[in-house]
């Protein structure tokens, strides 16, 4: 079935949008490689693995958003979305991970799991990963074919994700919450639409 050009537009801006924040960070950095400038402040390593969590966390709390954000509208069209959002939230996450490996650990790899025992920030942050890693791999068409509800039933791995996630950074932010306060209160909504519809959904069943 041929593709809307509106639908075929709006993806390639969705694209855009989602690429453009490591575009402009790859950008800094070589500018800070080449010209030694403060484009990535006083601790690039640490504003580097804020930017790429940070975008991690909110491409997942929009992908969680396109549901309610159907439901509300009726617009299904939106559902064409999740998909590509979701896969970007896992890049971002892997980009993530990858400058915590390469740029804060040094390649000392072998501190890896001894840095995921000891702080409990990492601990969530990891595991929020590796439960991301599954989704990705399983995104296609094909593999919602092959696994048939199953496919519904992992992907509600989403959810302890996203609670993951939002604890990971609040853990790590210490001392100001008020920035991961917000994405908790986000995250909080989006899973609190869920379970109302849900507990709604069980009653009118049980109603007829």
């Amino acid at each position: 079935m041929p593709r809307s050009p509106a639908l075929v537009w709006s993806k390639a801006v969705v694209h855009a949008a989602a690429l453009a924040p490591a575009a402009w960070l790859a950008w800094q950095v070589l500018e800070v490689w080449r010209t030694g400038n403060d484009a990535l402040g006083a601790d690039p390593v640490a504003e580097i693995e804020h930017r790429t969590g940070l975008w991690a966390l909110r491409l997942l709390l929009l992908t969680l958003a396109i549901s309610p954000l159907r439901q509300l509208t009726g617009q299904a069209v939106l559902l064409r979305f999740r998909r590509m959002l979701g896969l970007y939230a896992f890049f971002y996450a892997c980009l993530h991970l990858a400058a915590y490996l390469v740029l804060d650990l040094g390649g000392y790899w072998a501190q890896v799991f001894e840095e995921i025992a000891k702080r409990p920030y990492i601990t969530v942050g990891f595991a929020a990963w590796l439960l991301l890693v599954p989704l990705a791999l399983t995104s296609t068409l094909g593999w919602m074919r092959r696994l048939g509800r199953r496919w519904g039933q992992l992907h509600r791995l989403v959810y302890a994700i996203a609670v993951l996630a939002v604890l990971h950074f609040w853990w790590l932010v210490k001392s100001d919450v008020r920035e991961p306060a917000l994405y908790a209160a986000i995250a909080a909504v989006l899973l609190g639409w869920r379970l109302a519809r849900a507990i709604s959904a069980r009653r009118t069943t049980a109603a007829r």
